[in-house]
């Protein structure tokens, strides 16, 4: 009798297990949850944006939804307390999956509620949800304080109406939302120093949603204004071993692994380079002297970017290894870091550049090459262009140095928009690339054989005063 109490406790207190401090899944083990978690003490704003199977939406979201429900904050719990019962929402994509997902995890199976997170003694009553079977719509639960907190179980394609009205405490949205009703639920937290949490993995690559938390679309962990981004990979959590890890991998496909593995931003349905970024990006290396360099220039008032490439001949493998990114500033200001990287490699300029400027009316063509630049002007054929770099990607012929995170941060933004147009919004390096792939690797192969052919030159007249 006391061992089935004891168990039935335990099924009906799961909230009372998580995070322990000794054993193999211990709290110590979750440092990125626990960050999460601190983060609530000061941040209105977080979106935890990790891989599959790390515990973002019940061991995050819901652990902690399930505390401010509640009241019962552990010990060691150094984020955001609520003294007094709250109003709170948690959302899903629809209303099927808030059912199967989010109900589940807070209250348990249908016909079993009290065996999810929110204890079975605190659940003081539920309201069904109309129109969808053994959905419920409002959990009322006891708060420590003595009162009644209240949470609302709510969908995305309920639409942004839906998320209009009252003020909120906390508001959940788990699985990534449009960003109207991102933005709607923000406004329902403003008025009363409420929170908003995000816990989804990134399907939906650097949508506008994400942009509104990672605006220079460098993809990294902050903690800014009143926003904080946490990441989870399947390395940062104790309870996959290395073998489920495997299995998972092999399981999911290319494009998505960067997502489902590390919480990184999949390549969106409009991406132009449909590439994964971990087969793109290498770690930085000395490049060797022999390999044929050259450098591709986009030029513009706002940004002026440059590309510099080395390319393998044994491979046929061009590496992508220095750029210069900088706007606002006079030609020669440009000239100068472009010949810092070597003087003589030659390059090829966007077309754009035979215009005549507005301050002497010369062509910034011919006032780059009297500063030393040797350029000719590239083929501006953009769809082909786009197919030769896209060629180069998919067969593992082109390759990114990790520092260049200029080029990281625009070839995640690269897209199409829905008519099928190249968005031109920070893509100053993507246009140096593909000037440099099209018309720029004829360019260097020429190059180092005028190289070659000095060197071959100069040996016998060395040979000649060294004889003498």
């Amino acid at each position: 009798m006391c061992l089935e109490e004891l168990q039935r406790r335990k099924r009906e207190r799961r909230l009372l297990g998580y995070y322990p401090d000794t054993g193999p899944l211990r709290r110590e083990l979750y440092k990125k949850h626990l960050a999460f978690f601190e983060a609530g003490a000061k941040y209105k704003e977080r979106l935890m944006m990790a891989a599959n199977r790390v515990g973002k939406t019940e061991g995050i979201g819901g652990f902690e939804m399930a505390v401010h429900l509640t009241g019962r904050y552990p010990s060691w719990w150094t984020g955001r307390r609520f003294d007094r019962p709250i109003s709170a929402w948690a959302a899903g994509d629809t209303g099927k999956t808030s059912r199967d997902i989010l109900q589940t995890k807070l209250l348990g199976p249908a016909g079993s509620h009290g065996t999810g997170l929110i204890p079975k003694e605190d659940i003081l009553r539920v309201s069904a949800k109309a129109g969808i079977a053994d959905a419920v719509e409002i959990i009322v639960v006891r708060h420590a304080s003595g009162g009644e907190s209240r949470l609302t179980l709510k969908s995305y394609d309920q639409r942004r109406e839906s998320f209009q009205g009252t003020e909120q405490d906390i508001i959940w949205l788990d699985e990534e939302p449009p960003l109207d009703i991102y933005t709607e639920s923000l406004l329902r937290t403003m008025t009363n120093d409420g929170m908003v949490m995000l816990t989804f993995t990134p399907l939906l690559g650097m949508s506008e949603t994400v942009m509104a938390f990672l605006r220079d679309g460098e993809v990294c962990e902050r903690a800014e204004g009143t926003k904080f981004v946490g990441m989870a990979t399947w390395d940062d959590v104790p309870h996959l071993s290395q073998k489920q890890k495997e299995d998972l991998w092999s399981s999911i496909p290319p494009f998505q692994r960067d997502a489902r593995s590390k919480g990184v931003p999949q390549l969106g349905a409009g991406a132009i380079y449909p590439v994964p970024e971990s087969e793109l990006v290498v770690p930085d290396f000395e490049v060797p002297v022999h390999w044929p360099r050259v450098f591709g220039m986009d030029v513009g008032w706002n940004k002026t970017a440059a590309v510099f490439g080395a390319l393998d001949q044994q491979s046929d493998t061009l590496y992508l290894y220095s750029e210069h990114y900088r706007g606002q500033a006079e030609p020669a200001i440009h000239a100068e870091a472009i010949n810092a990287r070597g003087r003589g490699i030659p390059g090829v300029i966007d077309p754009a550049s035979r215009g005549r400027t507005q301050v002497d009316g010369q062509q910034l063509f011919v006032r780059y090459r009297q500063m030393g630049l040797d350029l000719t002007v590239a083929n501006n054929a953009v769809e082909t262009g786009i197919y030769d770099v896209w060629q180069r990607m998919s067969t593992g012929r082109l390759k990114v140095f990790k520092s260049m995170t200029n080029w990281v941060a625009e070839f995640r933004l690269y897209r199409r928009d829905d008519k099928g147009r190249v968005v031109k919004e920070n893509d100053h390096l993507m246009d140096a690339t593909r000037y440099l792939v099209v018309s720029g690797l004829n360019r260097a192969a020429l190059s180092l054989k005028k190289r070659m052919q000095k060197l071959i030159d100069v040996v016998p007249v060395m040979n000649f005063f060294s004889k003498k």
